[in-house]
C-alpha cells in the first residue's frame, strides 16, 4: 500500500532503558539486575518455577519488591504518548513490562507488549486472571499463593524464560515494523530474540533505524543514526525532529 503523507509512519522499539530513570533498574546493563546477581535472572525460568516451590516464594517476593509498583513515566514515555497523539506513530513495541507507556497516555491499542505485564497474574492451569496487586496482598499469609478457583500455580502474565511470546503481539509487531518509514530503538541491547530481529526486518522492508541506547548493540551497523546522549534528552528531541 502506498504511503499517504498523514500515515502514521514510525515504529518505536523500547527496552528496560527507557524505565531506568523512572528508578527501574535494567537487566543487562552495568548496574542491571542479572548484572549484580545473576541467580536472579533463575528466578524468571519457567520450568523451575513451575517444579519449585521455593523459586516461586522468592519469585513473588522480588515483584512485592520491585520497583515498578512507585515507577512514574518518563519524559521520553511521554514524549512517545504526544507522538501517538500527533498521528505520527505505528506503534510502540515495548520489551517492558511495567507499564509505564500507558500510564504515559499510549493507547493499548498502539503499544504491544512483547514480553508481557506485571499487572495482571494468571494461573497456570485454568487460565483465570487477577490483578497482580490482588495476589500480591495475599503473600504475608500465603508466600506461594494458588489459584482461588482450582488450586493451580499462579504466575504473573510477564513472559519467562521458556515461554513462548503472545503471538498476537508477535504478529502485531511484525506487521509495525515491515510498515513503519522509521524504526526506532530505544535503550534495548537489541540481543534478545526473537524481539531483536525487527529492527533488522523494518530495515529489510525500506525503514531508516535510529538506535538510542547508552553502549553498543549488534545493530548498530544497520542504522541511519545512533544516539548515545541520555534516553530522556535524545528522545524528545528526536521526536521532534522526525515529526516537523
Amino acid at each position: 500500500m502506498p504511503h499517504h503523507h498523514d500515515d502514521p509512519t514510525i515504529t518505536v522499539l523500547t527496552g528496560a532503558g527507557i524505565s531506568t530513570s523512572s528508578g527501574i533498574p535494567d537487566f543487562r546493563g552495568p548496574q542491571g539486575v542479572w548484572t549484580r546477581d545473576p541467580a536472579a535472572a533463575d528466578l524468571l525460568e519457567i520450568g523451575a518455577y513451575v517444579r519449585e516451590r521455593d523459586v516461586r516464594v522468592r519469585g513473588w517476593r522480588a515483584w512485592a519488591e520491585h520497583a515498578v509498583w512507585h515507577a512514574r513515566p518518563t519524559a521520553a514515555h511521554r514524549a512517545l504518548a504526544e507522538l501517538e497523539r500527533a498521528g505520527d506513530l505505528i506503534a510502540v513495541l515495548t520489551q517492558n513490562f511495567d507499564g509505564l507507556h500507558q500510564a504515559a497516555g499510549s493507547s493499548d491499542e498502539r503499544t504491544v507488549e512483547l514480553h508481557g505485564s506485571l499487572a495482571t497474574t494468571s494461573c497456570l492451569r485454568c487460565q483465570t486472571t487477577w490483578p497482580t496487586t490482588d495476589v500480591l496482598a495475599r503473600l504475608a499469609d500465603e508466600p506461594d499463593p494458588a489459584c482461588p478457583e482450582c488450586g493451580g500455580i499462579l504466575k504473573p502474565d510477564v513472559v519467562y524464560f521458556g515461554e513462548q511470546l503472545p503471538d498476537d503481539a508477535l504478529q502485531h509487531a511484525v506487521a509495525a515494523a515491515t510498515d513503519a518509514t522509521t524504526f526506532v530503538a530505544i535503550g534495548t541491547t537489541l540481543t534478545v530474540q526473537p524481539v531483536a530481529s525487527l529492527a533488522a526486518l523494518a530495515v529489510d522492508s525500506g525503514a531508516r533505524l535510529v538506535v538510542v541506547n547508552a553502549e553498543p548493540t549488534p545493530y548498530d551497523h544497520l542504522a541511519d543514526e545512533v544516539l548515545r546522549d541520555p534516553i530522556d534528552v535524545a528522545v524528545p528531541a528526536l521526536l521532534d525532529r522526525l515529526r516537523s
